[in-house]
């Protein structure tokens, strides 16, 4: 039969295995929100999306320069 400190360290001992299992699958969907805001935010059609007008004034000034290329 276990002592109480043995079933004292056993609880423990469970205890910070489901916190660590927690802790886990925090950091997996955390991982899992980053990747998907990175690439939202690397994707040129949703920078484009979200910015026309800048869109717009970068695409003319880049024809500008080099239209203006020798």
């Amino acid at each position: 039969m276990p002592s109480d400190r043995e079933q004292g360290l056993d609880s423990e001992l469970t205890r910070a295995s489901a916190d660590l299992a927690c802790t886990r699958e925090r950091l997996v969907v955390s991982m899992d929100e980053l990747g998907r805001e990175v690439t939202r935010t690397l994707d040129w059609r949703e920078w484009v999306r979200r910015r026309p007008g800048m869109a717009l004034c970068l695409a003319f000034g880049l024809g500008i320069f080099l239209g203006r290329r020798d």
